[in-house]
């Protein structure tokens, strides 16, 4: 898993398609299947594919002439890698970052944390 999984607007475009659509999208697939993007060009989508493939977050396999992606983890793996990576790069206080963060949290994101956190405990016992 990429250390750094900061996505931009098109490339989290793209990745909710390989995630919604995949696996083995082409460009062609990737441009026929995305949502909210107006009229982009070809070589744009191939180029951001072979970004993520070059950042780690997508794989490519030959098929022919043309590449097939496959997102290289979940939506919630990337989303856990790009916490944990905030989280190393505070050089303050972590554990007063994470009270930042939680201050501003729900209730119900309040209970999917402590069930997540008790998940957690039972695995690591």
């Amino acid at each position: 898993m990429p250390r750094n999984a900061a996505l931009g607007d098109l490339e989290r475009v793209v990745m909710d398609t390989l995630w919604t659509h995949g696996p083995q999208l082409t460009v062609r697939d990737v441009m026929d299947r995305m949502e909210g993007t107006k009229e982009l060009a070809y070589t744009t989508i191939m180029t951001v594919l072979d970004r993520l493939a070059k950042k780690g977050l997508a794989q490519r396999t030959r098929d022919g002439r043309a590449w097939r992606y496959t997102a290289a983890s979940t939506r919630e793996a990337l989303a856990a890698t790009a916490l944990r990576s905030t989280l190393e790069n505070v050089q303050a206080d972590r554990r007063l970052a994470m009270m930042h963060f939680l201050d501003d949290a729900s209730p119900a994101e309040l209970d999917d944390l402590r069930a997540a956190l008790a998940e957690v405990e039972r695995r690591h016992t």
